[in-house]
């Protein structure tokens, strides 16, 4: 499911003429990549259909498939038709091309947020970096270059509107954080009416010893008690802790002996290892994929976050009950 609300993979296949085909919707200002049409030429097997805005007949993800198609003599390709208005198509163009085939540049990513800003003005900062593959602090720097960081409210990822001054909400968060440490981030979310990503970043920022109103210059004297610990770098993240849970976990035939518990026990020693591999690891990727790998490594966090989230709301429902 795309930001837009539209299940892609559910739409039907449909062959249509290369003739009735434009690429004016690309968000890739530099056109084809000629090695990427080169390695997509010499693939085995069908390339997977196309998407295409079905009232102006423009591509919104293919533009190295349409290629080849053409390269190859082809008079039709396979194409999936989405609906809907032109901005929203744009959307789908820049998603699409973000997390999967060959990435958007850094400098397109940017273009298209701008115009996204602009077609969607009401959308968040997250929403907006979600879907162009940058961070949510580029999105804010981009409006306010347009001037269009004034609005009241925004539309989140999760579809609800928030208003944009969440100061006081982070304040009262901060509050039941510091009263109640063992609230979940969504029982603290639910209660002040912020999202639980804002209470996420609160609660780091308390952690940190830290103002939980990012305003750059305040900083509390000193860290409440209740919330210090370890520095959190690669060396210094509770390793041994997380060791002695996991071997708890390994123990447990409900996941040793299940298929989905040694998956999640794969999962989790995967992410276990000490500091000085990680930093092996950081120092071994190539400086050219740095912002890719970037992104890579902020989805799956925010996929294990959501995930979290889950967790911990279900355990307080089970409480509840």
């Amino acid at each position: 499911m795309d930001p837009t609300g539209v299940d892609i993979v559910a739409l039907p296949v449909v062959e249509i003429e290369l003739s009735r085909l434009s690429s004016v919707y690309s968000p890739r200002t530099s056109g084809e990549d000629p090695e990427h049409v080169e390695t997509l030429l010499s693939a085995q097997g069908e390339l997977p259909p196309i998407l295409v805005h079905r009232p102006t007949m423009r591509v919104i993800d293919g533009l190295h498939r349409l290629k080849v198609a053409r390269v190859r003599g082809e008079t039709k390709i396979a194409v999936r038709l989405i609906d809907g208005t032109e901005s929203d198509a744009f959307v789908l163009a820049v998603e699409a091309n973000v997390r999967h085939g060959l990435p958007l540049s850094l400098a397109d990513r940017k273009r298209a947020a701008v115009r996204i800003i602009g077609t969607h003005p009401q959308w968040s900062d997250r929403r907006v970096a979600s879907a162009t593959g940058i961070s949510a602090s580029t999105v804010a720097d981009l409006r306010k270059r347009r001037g269009q960081d004034g609005d009241e409210a925004r539309i989140g990822r999760d579809g609800r509107i928030r208003p944009v001054d969440s100061s006081e909400g982070r304040r009262l968060a901060a509050e039941l954080i510091r009263s109640h440490p063992d609230l979940s981030l969504r029982q603290v979310a639910k209660q002040v009416g912020i999202s639980p990503e804002t209470v996420r970043d609160v609660r780091g920022r308390l952690e940190q010893g830290e103002s939980p109103i990012p305003d750059g210059s305040r900083r509390l004297r000193t860290k409440p008690e209740s919330l210090r610990r370890p520095e959190q770098d690669f060396g210094h993240a509770g390793g041994r802790d997380r060791q002695a849970v996991l071997e708890r976990l390994k123990a447990d035939p409900a996941l040793r002996l299940t298929e989905t518990g040694r998956i999640l026990l794969r999962m989790l020693s995967l992410h276990s290892i000490d500091g000085q591999e990680w930093e092996r690891i950081l120092r071994g990727v190539p400086p050219h994929w740095d912002a890719v790998v970037a992104r890579c490594a902020r989805d799956h966090a925010q996929i294990w976050a959501a995930f979290a989230d889950r967790l911990e709301g279900r355990a307080t429902d089970l409480a509840a009950g």
